[in-house]
């Protein structure tokens, strides 16, 4: 477990995950947001079995580890996503990455509730520069908020999307310290995410289609391969090695990959304060995490 390791394991889902706010726009046109993400998570969830099959990974778990997995899946694939999406339907994505760099607050949090783990003085100092550089970053989306019933619902929607989010990684950080495996688990956690989606998408009576234009079936693969299965593996294996609360600076560093595709790709205007917030996160990162891995 060395220092270079873990930082691959940082670097990785922060560059794909920051990618992902961009591909996802390719998705949200003709099939519902809900179904997508069924389509995305059970992708996902096969190939990571099929490649455990092709290992011989152990894949038999007891009723008390599925259900393990069903709670993990649930929360970090399941939940945290649709209410994510809900939110987004009257947000920018912009603030919906400022909520979700919250995150960190609410695995420190969680983390000395669930394991009586010492609230650190240095990650709680980053975790407010960190919170502070994604705040200067989206400084014109917020100048655009209004103050309505209809925005402060999406706020509460998009703040419980990371409290859920939060308490997936505590669940997988419980599971891992429980001696389950995190490519099983997570492939496990992926279809009963993905199951309980498409549940909850029948009921809410969404059609379940399939869009054959390139621009959703390569951003589909995109996501369910490199946003699902490379990026949560590796973010979770990195939780059960610094633990959730530092290995959440990966989503604060997410907001900075974001904004340089959105310069690239969308034109966005890379400002004083979108530059000032990214280089806060950076040093929010160097503070927690530097001489922590």
């Amino acid at each position: 477990m060395s220092k270079s390791s873990n930082f691959l394991l940082f670097l990785i889902p922060a560059l794909i995950w920051g990618s992902t706010w961009f591909v996802i726009t390719f998705q949200l046109d003709e099939v519902d947001p809900l179904v997508s993400v069924s389509y995305r998570f059970l992708i996902g969830g096969a190939i990571l079995l099929l490649y455990a099959l092709v290992r011989k990974l152990p894949l038999k778990f007891t009723w008390q580890q599925h259900l393990r997995a069903l709670q993990q899946g649930v929360l970090l694939f399941g939940i945290n996503y649709w209410l994510v999406y809900i939110s987004e339907q009257t947000l920018t994505s912009g603030l919906v990455a400022v909520a979700f760099s919250s995150i960190v607050f609410f695995n420190i949090v969680f983390g000395a509730l669930f394991f009586k783990a010492n609230i650190n003085r240095r990650v709680v100092f980053g975790a407010i520069l960190g919170f502070l550089g994604t705040v200067l970053i989206y400084k014109a989306e917020f100048a655009s908020f209004k103050s309505s019933p209809e925005y402060l619902i999406a706020v509460v929607f998009a703040l419980s999307s990371v409290m859920f989010a939060s308490l997936g990684n505590i669940t997988s950080a419980i599971n891992q310290k429980n001696g389950m495996p995190v490519i099983q688990t997570v492939a496990y956690g992926m279809i009963y995410g993905a199951i309980s989606m498409g549940c909850i998408a029948f009921v809410l009576g969404k059609p379940f289609m399939i869009d054959t234009s390139f621009e959703y079936l390569a951003s589909l693969a995109y996501l369910s391969v490199f946003g699902s299965i490379i990026a949560f593996t590796t973010y979770l294996t990195l939780i059960g090695r610094i633990g959730a609360d530092k290995a959440a600076y990966t989503i604060v560093f997410v907001p900075i990959i974001a904004i340089i595709i959105s310069a690239v790709f969308e034109d966005y205007p890379l400002d004083l304060y979108a530059i000032l917030g990214m280089a806060l996160i950076i040093i929010a990162n160097v503070v927690a995490l530097l001489k922590k891995v």
